[in-house]
Formats: C-alpha cells, sequence, structure tokens
C-alpha cells in the first residue's frame, strides 16, 4: 500500500530536487559540486517516483531510456576530452570560451568550455546508471 501523502508530496518535491541537481551541476566549476552529485540528485528525485508510484510510472516521467543517457554522457565526456587534442593540446587540458554572468542565481560566472561539456557528461552517465539499477531492481522484485 502507498500513502496518498507521499504522492502528492512527491509531485512537488521531484521538480525541486530536479531544479537543485541542476544548480549543483552548475555550480561545481568553482564551488563544491558538479556532475557527480549533481546526478546522483536527480536519480534520487526519480528514485522517489519509483517508491511513490513504480518503476513504469517513473520511466515515463524520465521520458529517455536510462542506457541512452549514459551513451550521450559517455560521448559527451569523451568529446570534452578530445577536443583539447585537436587544438594540438594534451587530452582533457580545459578550452575555455567564455562565461555567463549568473551571479542572480549564486552561481558567479559559469565559465563555458570543455570542463562543464565533461561535467554535463558525468551528470548523464551519474542519472543513467543509477535509475538503470534502480528500475532493474525495481522490476524484478
Amino acid at each position: 500500500m502507498v500513502s496518498v501523502l507521499l504522492k502528492a508530496a512527491t509531485r512537488y518535491i521531484v521538480p525541486v530536487q530536479l531544479l537543485f541537481s541542476v544548480y549543483l551541476l552548475l555550480r561545481g566549476h568553482n564551488l563544491p559540486g558538479g556532475g557527480f552529485i549533481g546526478g546522483l540528485i536527480a536519480a534520487g528525485a526519480f528514485s522517489l517516483y519509483v517508491i511513490a508510484y513504480d518503476a513504469s510510472v517513473a520511466r515515463r516521467k524520465l521520458r529517455i531510456r536510462p542506457q541512452l543517457l549514459i551513451i550521450i554522457g559517455l560521448l559527451l565526456s569523451l568529446i570534452s576530452a578530445l577536443l583539447s587534442v585537436l587544438f594540438g593540446k594534451a587530452a582533457m587540458t580545459g578550452l575555455w570560451d567564455g562565461s555567463i554572468p549568473l551571479h542572480w542565481l549564486g552561481l558567479g560566472s559559469l565559465k563555458l568550455g570543455t570542463p562543464l561539456l565533461f561535467d554535463i557528461g558525468v551528470y548523464l552517465v551519474v542519472i543513467g546508471i543509477t535509475l538503470l539499477i534502480i528500475f532493474t531492481l525495481e522490476e524484478e522484485s
């Protein structure tokens, strides 16, 4: 038996949790945070759907297969690692192209470059792997 209160709370908690995960992802360049912890928090949001409803509802809310998230995340991370090689530098050397002022969000200035691309890749891989494990475990029980 699933709690009606948990279902109602999930509808309000999940969007806030997802927004916080993106905040941590973007904050991770200059301060603690980043793709890994942001991805875990985002996966936790969809895990709450699994607990409140079931895995099929969480899969529909995700709207993309976890395996595809893993593939896209790995490709983004690989691209960010190899872009510096194309410019004659060592692999994984950070290439910067500018910044976006986000002081009003408490993020300072968001620096655009390959480290951000790598962080987004890690974010997607962590979400994909964590949800793939959780969905598989829930569906087999």
